[in-house]
């Protein structure tokens, strides 16, 4: 199996970002947030319920890390022409379907155009999809540009 792409950990540390912090003891913790787009998550991204409790940074990233093989897995699924592509590739489309869900990776012309090796037309796609809400999302606008 291929391992996730440290561009992918690296893109989704990046724009998840380790948000609402608290201090437990003598660590640093952080709390469950609704995140923008309405979800309630915890950690880098990672969706929770509103009771979960706190986590520190070592635990975020094994959610993280948890969280980007069931994503790697499902682009590899729908995409299988990513395994032969540079990893550059594959980290995108691994955290697209991190951040949005496999079903809409399943469901895109994103999709249609990177097993079509389409790469101009793939990035425009990537761009579409700003949206979280019915709103555009300033951080999805940098995410997927």
């Amino acid at each position: 199996m291929i391992e996730v792409p440290q561009a992918a950990i690296a893109l989704a540390k990046r724009f998840e970002g380790f948000e609402r912090k608290v201090k437990r003891g003598n660590e640093i913790t952080v709390v469950p947030y609704i995140c923008p787009a309405g979800f309630w998550t915890i950690g880098y991204g990672h969706l929770c319920d509103p009771k979960h409790p706190p986590i520190t940074e070592a635990e975020a990233e094994v959610y993280l890390a948890r969280d980007l093989q069931t994503a790697m897995a499902a682009t590899l699924r729908y995409c299988p022409v990513l395994a032969t592509e540079p990893e550059t590739r594959l980290a995108a489309i691994v955290d697209f379907t991190f951040n949005l869900g496999a079903g809409r990776l399943q469901t895109s012309t994103l999709r249609r155009r990177v097993n079509q090796r389409d790469w101009g037309l793939a990035e425009q796609e990537l761009k579409r999809w700003v949206y979280g809400s019915g709103r555009v999302l300033p951080g999805l606008v940098a995410r997927n540009r």
